[in-house]
Order: C-alpha cells, then structure tokens, then sequence
C-alpha cells in the first residue's frame, strides 16, 4: 500500500524530482493515485475516455489548453478536466503539480510519446 504513515509535503517532493513529466505515485486514496510532478513546456494533447484528472498547482502556473478554451491556474488553485475532454498542459516556467487520477487512468491516455510514462515508472520512489 502506498498510503503514508506520516505526513507527507506534496511540494519539497515534487521540487526534488528530476525528471520533467514523470508524475510519481506519493499516496493512494480508494480507487485513486495522488501523484507530484515537475513540469516545464507542453505535454502533448491527450483525453482519458473514462477517467477525470485533477490538476491542483502547487507552484508556478499552469495553463490547460482545452478544445473551447484555455484554463489559466496559479498556485493554490485546481481544475478537474472531465473524461473524454482533449488537453494540453503547458507551463512556460517550472511548475509544481499534484494530481489526482483513478488508478486505471493512463498519463497521456491512447496518446503514446517519449514523455509518456508506464504506471510502473510512477510507483518508483522518489529521491
């Protein structure tokens, strides 16, 4: 089980990583993963037919770009993109994230890149 016996800092861990877009597992609730992640430039457009993603910024911004429209979020503040929706997250600086997935929901859905990463990865511990 993944789910911490102490408190965990969502954002000292995903500073500590090394990796850009390599989200990594740091606690389970239910059904669902939360993940930290480095980001920096764009991912790739990508859906998840059946699964929500939430996006909460952790530090820096992060704009989600939308088929209708773009989502602009600073520290603090968290987006849930529905499933089936097209996005493209992009951060012109660094940018910390914590997300919150279904554990069924793969990183860049149907959609396979060199910046795609298996659950695997994920569930290596950090640092």
């Amino acid at each position: 089980m993944l789910k911490p016996v102490t408190p965990v800092d969502p954002r000292a861990l995903a500073a500590s990583l090394q990796e850009l877009w390599s989200p990594r597992v740091i606690g389970e609730l239910d059904d669902s993963y939360i993940k930290v992640a480095k980001i920096h430039g764009e991912l790739v457009w990508h859906s998840h037919d059946a699964q929500d993603e939430l996006f909460f910024v952790l530090q820096g911004r992060l704009r989600l770009r939308l088929p209708d429209r773009d989502v602009e979020l600073g520290p603090g503040e968290l987006f849930v993109v529905p499933r089936g929706v097209q996005h493209l997250p992009v951060a012109e600086q660094e940018c910390l994230v914590l997300l919150i997935e279904h554990k069924a929901t793969a990183h860049t859905g149907d959609t396979q890149t060199a910046q795609t990463r298996s659950l695997a990865d994920q569930l290596r511990a950090i640092g």
